[in-house]
């Protein structure tokens, strides 16, 4: 096994990285097949060969559409991954390729694990929010016998973390992408306080414009890309270098 770090492999992903795992965990934005362009076809084969490179205590997030999800399902299972859970990717403007449907302005983000291993050794750091409001929570207690109901209430002092929810909203690079179905890092860095310790390393295999890279970059982690165009992985290399890491001062 040859480790690196912070760098961009360029070509294909299922010849290339395979060898530099295993991976503490793994993102993925493959086409999703969901359109007539030329570049939007499925890529195949990639799913046994990422779930070898991941560390057993791992998981693998993998963005896509409903459409795509539904037609890959058999292809995950028959991989070796079980689904875990998903979230919503809330965008401030989307497509709208049928003028007889809603403006799509969402992509969901799926994490999945390896079959043999229990869900409660996968590595799993639950993300909050400290945006919970102090509030006053009123209560009607019911006597134990029949009569009137008596009204109470409590004031929270302190709203406290609560749970970050499923739907996240965040701002898509519309206007000034280097590739079109470019991710925001910010959203990317949340999947990775998640899903990936201190330090560890993420394989991104279909890495674009390299937005997983610079989420690394900026919470402390290891990062490896495999971009398929040369130019495009060459964007993503300078990307990723004019990124401070976290490590080396203090993120504005």
């Amino acid at each position: 096994m040859t480790m690196l770090s912070d760098i961009v492999l360029a070509g294909d992903c299922r010849r290339l990285m395979p060898a530099h795992g295993p991976f503490d965990m793994i993102v993925a934005d493959p086409p999703y097949g969901d359109t007539s362009l030329a570049w939007d076809r499925r890529v195949e084969g990639w799913l046994p060969l990422a779930r070898t490179a991941l560390n057993p205590r791992g998981s693998m997030w993998v963005f896509g559409s409903l459409r795509c999800f539904m037609a890959t399902g058999t292809a995950f299972r028959e991989a070796g991954w079980k689904y875990a859970q998903e979230i919503v990717w809330e965008k401030q403007n989307g497509s709208s390729f049928h003028a007889d449907r809603f403006k799509r302005v969402h992509e969901l983000a799926v994490q999945f694990y390896r079959d043999d291993v229990a869900w409660g050794d996968i590595h799993n750091m639950v993300q909050t929010t400290p945006d919970a409001a102090a509030r006053t929570v009123r209560r009607k207690k019911r006597p134990p016998h029949t009569g009137h109901i008596e009204a109470g209430h409590y004031i929270s002092q302190d709203g406290g973390p609560r749970l970050m929810r499923s739907v996240i909203y965040a701002r898509n690079a519309h206007g000034h992408a280097i590739h079109p179905t470019e991710k925001p890092a910010a959203l990317i860095e949340i999947l990775i306080r998640t899903s990936c310790p201190e330090g560890g390393l993420v394989a991104d295999w279909f890495a674009g414009s390299g937005a997983a890279g610079e989420a690394c970059r900026l919470t402390g982690r290891r990062y490896l890309g495999c971009e398929i165009d040369p130019d495009m992985a060459e964007l993503a290399r300078s990307r990723i270098a004019g990124v401070l890491p976290f490590h080396a001062g203090v993120r504005a």
